[in-house]
């Protein structure tokens, strides 16, 4: 499904990524870690358009998406989350979810204008699918409250509900349990392993190494440079990634 080939990132001087290549195949679960620094994030922005890359492709679905702008892609089935939410803070949390649906309007400019029964019907069908996400990822208690008074275990899972929105056939995932509690961890994991098991294509970059036991392989970077691959049990036992993250010794 996504398929990065020798793909590199400069940034005046700097190198932030340096020939990497990862493959995403339908289906799969697939983690990048590394250290602070390591390019984890700069990855995902050129994947998703926010940045273009200096060399390398990046293929979805058998075709080149570099040059591509960040709302082509998503429209084109790659969804992403990010560190910090980029949530509409006074709208509720289901407005919120609603507002992705319409990265794929189905009504007219003059339909929705005008209220005609075709975007009537239109909104029905986007309140019930919304409703249905909140359900999935827990949420549906807490549907009309504000998302700014969302506590930050809640904002994380409706920044995944809003990327599910805007129906992914690859979800990207930025850091999914960063700063949550052990019991935000706890429901965050049990929406991915429900998001796993009903074929969801994932590839997600977690600092916590608890999700690393649930995907299908890993891949290492470390310093913008793809340092190894392979599972979990594997790279426990890798010398470069001991060091990488311990320090040599």
């Amino acid at each position: 499904m996504l398929r990065i080939r020798d793909l590199s990132k400069d940034f005046g001087g700097l190198r932030a990524i340096s020939g990497v290549s990862i493959a995403v195949g339908e289906g799969e679960m697939v983690g990048i870690i590394g250290p602070n620094g390591a390019g984890k994030s700069t990855l995902f922005n050129l994947i998703t358009g926010n940045l273009r890359p200096t060399a390398g492709r990046i293929e979805f679905m058998g075709s080149s998406i570099v040059g591509k702008k960040p709302h082509a892609i998503a429209g084109i089935g790659i969804g992403r989350t990010f560190q910090l939410n980029p949530l509409f803070a006074e709208f509720t949390v289901l407005e919120n979810v609603q507002a992705s649906f319409f990265l794929k309007p189905k009504s007219s400019l003059i339909a929705t204008f005008f209220g005609l029964p075709s975007y009537r019907r239109n909104e029905a069908i986007v309140t019930r699918k919304a409703q249905e996400i909140l359900e999935l990822l827990g949420l549906d208690d807490v549907k009309d409250e504000p998302a700014k008074s969302l506590p930050q275990g809640h904002q994380k899972l409706l920044g995944i509900a809003r990327a599910l929105a805007t129906q992914p056939r690859l979800l990207l995932l930025d850091e999914p349990l960063g700063g949550l509690s052990r019991t935000e961890i706890d429901s965050t994991m049990q929406v991915l392993q429900e998001l796993r098991t009903r074929g969801m294509t994932i590839l997600l970059v977690e600092h916590n190494m608890i999700v690393m036991d649930i995907v299908d392989r890993i891949h290492v970077l470390d310093f913008g440079c793809q340092i190894a691959s392979g599972t979990m049990a594997e790279l426990r036992r890798n010398p470069a990634v001991i060091e990488a993250y311990f320090g040599a010794g």
